[in-house]
């Protein structure tokens, strides 16, 4: 298990939002990148305790774990308890690719009900209820930076972000809200 609790987050202490948003940063989480041939997948869901998803814009969820989609054969896995992903992989005994990038990204969770709103203020992809519904995920862009969004429920969000450009997308979210608060 991945110490989860020595981890120096790198918005700590931060928070943000408006009246109708809040920016929270994310608990510390162990992630995954994971890379696949689609003969491997069923022994790679196995063995990481959820599904991997096969579909354009889903994800899985089960257990403390998410499971991205992010390409024909790429996924995001993260796991809220810092379990050991890539040691849980290779334990599927099958052809993959997984590297470790726990230390690489951080989450930031928008939530509230301008949470759209205020993602919309960065990122140009529809994000409405009905595009992009409970469970989707994608990477996008979010101002100028890569990021992969999850929709965790109507109205809230997760944002993983690496962590060298965490300040600029958190700062970027924080002036969003503030018009999303309007």
């Amino acid at each position: 298990m991945v110490d989860l609790a020595t981890r120096k987050l790198p918005l700590a202490g931060r928070h943000g939002g408006s009246a109708t948003v809040r920016l929270t940063p994310a608990a510390p989480a162990s992630r995954i990148a994971l890379r696949a041939p689609e003969d491997s997948i069923a022994g790679l869901s196995k063995a990481l305790g959820v599904k991997l998803p096969g579909k354009p814009k889903t994800s899985a969820h089960g257990h403390g774990r998410y499971a991205l989609w992010l390409g024909p054969d790429e996924w995001l896995v993260i796991d809220d308890g810092g379990a050991e992903l890539v040691a849980l992989a290779a334990s599927a005994g099958v052809l993959h690719s997984a590297t470790d990038v726990s230390h690489r990204n951080t989450a930031i969770i928008v939530s509230g009900p301008g949470a759209e709103a205020t993602l919309a203020g960065g990122c140009p992809q529809d994000l409405s209820l009905a595009a992009f519904p409970v469970g989707a995920c994608s990477r996008t862009l979010f101002g100028k930076v890569e990021v992969v969004l999850l929709r965790l429920d109507e109205e809230t969000f997760r944002v993983e972000v690496w962590r060298s450009f965490s300040d600029y997308a958190f700062g970027l979210l924080g002036e969003a809200a503030e018009d999303a608060g309007l």
